[in-house]
């Protein structure tokens, strides 16, 4: 199933090229966008939606690996599928070091385009979603005080409620008070339920990290 949400950027210094693809692509019902110069596709604004990006590797100007390298440094994780005539080893190994998802010979199956279209696709949904998760649960802990965040911090430790306050010099009540807020402010109804979030933050943080490297 084809998500009306996503959108397939290719980008091609042969319009030829670009215009098959697009006529591939949109026969399978993918919403499309088209550039003919790197520079063109590096000055549009990226949305918030799941996406992939089809880029040839020489062109005039920013070669698609300069392409893949600008996205990189300014934080944009849209997987890439890179296409191109001339493939050698040292460029297919820095592409996929880079993070792309497939690296593609001219001319390519169409049928093997679709299938890494739609896994890069699926790729990208899941690290959008992800990282909206990870948005509110990093907005949630923001609104921690410096001393709640202290004590939550103790708390996902396992320590008790008079481990805590002795630790940080002040009476058992108090810390109750802050934990309860802490609770209230993430969300949470139990200490399994708070320990769960904080252990959900760092491994879907590092798995976002994962991905990125990958997609």
């Amino acid at each position: 199933m084809i998500n009306k949400n996503s959108i397939v950027y290719i980008v091609d210094d042969d319009d030829l090229v670009c215009r098959s693809i697009e006529r591939l692509l949109r026969s399978a019902n993918y919403q499309t966008k088209t550039f003919t110069s790197a520079q063109d596709f590096l000055n549009i604004e990226f949305y918030e939606r799941p996406g992939c990006l089809i880029l040839d590797v020489t062109m005039p100007g920013f070669s698609g690996l300069e392409v893949q390298e600008t996205l990189l440094s300014l934080d944009i994780s849209l997987p890439i599928i890179f296409i191109t005539g001339h493939a050698s080893v040292p460029m297919t190994v820095r592409a996929m070091k880079g993070g792309a998802i497939n690296f593609l010979e001219k001319p390519f199956d169409q049928c093997e385009l679709i299938d890494e279209l739609e896994k890069a696709i699926q790729l990208d949904r899941q690290v959008t979603q992800r990282e909206k998760e990870l948005s509110i649960v990093k907005a949630n802990i923001g609104l921690l005080t410096p001393r709640e965040n202290e004590v939550y911090k103790l708390v996902i430790t396992g320590k008790l409620n008079k481990q805590i306050a002795a630790e940080l010099g002040v009476c058992e009540k108090t810390i109750k008070v802050h934990r309860a807020r802490v609770m209230g402010k993430l969300r949470v109804k139990s200490l399994a339920e708070l320990v769960h979030l904080s252990d959900s933050l760092a491994i879907t943080s590092f798995n976002l990290m994962h991905i990125h490297q990958q997609a």
